[in-house]
């Protein structure tokens, strides 16, 4: 035992963070069921927490993340007073530190200098990262923009008061209001601790699951994912390949049956005026890349697979081997034609020559089909290569 405490960096434990994450998680799983159990659950406790999540939750991605991280669209103060204070509510620190990060996150996204590089492990990704001290604190010399907004600097100066008193203090008065002295410890465990808890786990999340687990349909150079249970507990945070490769766009779900309510309230706030230069990428190039990325994913399958006839120690129906044979041309006459399409949409996004949306939808209905295609051919291949 001894030699085991000997192991732990006590010198790197960022000791605030962990008691307040470990903490708020422990009470969430004892004092949060025992409360339920005595007092029982009404809809008043429901609603509030459910309120809260919405608030916090999307104070983080509509306000920290996409606002102020990275400018994908300006906002009337409004707006920026709301996500400040419900962001403080999520206690995941001020927008000013918050951005830091994630600023450098997509600078350096799997690298040494990712505050929550994938490469260092899952938990690393999702909670390690805030647990411990693994380097020198780096310098915020990358939210010089938004040290020009007063707001910002107004929340990043009070941040341990509004969190406090928007995260914690707030609830347990609603629930004083609704139910007295039960009714305030309700609202401090399950608008605040429980709730607390809840948003900043969906937002880890995206850190490690979203790095580990989904499709990456537009880019292969880094661990980024597109996951659409992620993106259900994230308020469309989910589609993180998308976002790695267009970072600056205000959707993250871009197309129309992805679930991404942040891209829907922000496109609302912009019609009431309270939003104003949403930035977004044109779908020409959107198609471009998820083709030439396709034609690539097409390239590595064919000189992956194996179609050599092989001397199979059990007789297997010529037809297994015929599928693959004939689907290995047909993705080689498929390659050239991606290739051609994606010269021609290049001339056209060149030019500034918008496609129809009928020729985008045609185009991504051929690119999922080509990737079931590959999916059972590469099936395929690697149950011929066993005989």
């Amino acid at each position: 035992m001894k030699n085991f405490f000997k192991r732990i960096p006590f010198d790197r434990i960022n000791w605030v963070t962990s008691i307040f994450l470990t903490s708020t998680f422990l009470i969430s799983l004892t004092a949060v069921p025992y409360y339920i159990w005595k007092h029982g659950l009404n809809m008043f406790q429901i609603s509030l927490f459910f309120t809260f999540y919405i608030a916090t939750g999307l104070s983080i991605t509509l306000g920290y993340h996409r606002l102020f991280s990275h400018l994908s669209f300006k906002a009337k103060w409004p707006v920026k007073l709301f996500v400040l204070l419900f962001g403080a509510a999520s206690f995941e620190n001020a927008a000013l530190d918050w951005c830091s990060d994630h600023r450098r996150h997509h600078k350096h996204v799997d690298g040494n200098l990712d505050p929550y590089d994938i490469s260092m492990g899952f938990w690393f990704a999702h909670i390690g990262w805030l647990l411990f001290k693994l380097k020198p604190e780096t310098p915020m010399d990358n939210v010089n923009d938004l040290r020009k907004d007063s707001l910002v600097m107004w929340q990043y100066k009070w941040i341990t008061l509004l969190s406090i008193m928007l995260g914690l203090v707030f609830p347990t008065f609603l629930g004083i209001l609704f139910d007295g002295s039960s009714g305030a410890i309700g609202g401090f465990l399950i608008g605040g601790i429980a709730r607390i808890v809840a948003v900043q786990q969906s937002t880890f999340c995206i850190n490690s699951l979203c790095h580990t687990f989904g499709n990456r349909p537009y880019s292969s150079k880094c661990s980024a994912r597109d996951s659409w249970f992620a993106a259900l507990i994230t308020f469309g945070e989910g589609y993180h390949n998308y976002h790695h490769e267009f970072q600056h766009d205000y959707r993250n779900g871009v197309k129309y049956w992805q679930f991404d309510p942040t891209k829907w309230i922000i496109w609302v706030l912009s019609k009431i005026q309270l939003t104003t230069n949403l930035r977004r990428v044109a779908s020409n190039k959107i198609l471009i890349t998820e083709i030439k990325e396709t034609q690539k994913k097409i390239i590595f399958n064919l000189e992956n697979l194996n179609i050599e006839l092989p001397k199979w120690k059990i007789k297997l129906p010529e037809s297994t081997y015929n599928f693959v044979k004939l689907y290995h041309k047909k993705l080689k006459n498929k390659l050239e034609n991606f290739k051609t399409s994606a010269n021609r949409l290049q001339t056209k996004t060149d030019n500034k020559i918008n496609i129809s949306k009928e020729v985008v939808s045609e185009w991504h209905k051929e690119i999922n089909e080509v990737m079931e295609v590959l999916e059972l051919l590469t099936l395929e291949s690697a149950f011929l290569s066993k005989f």
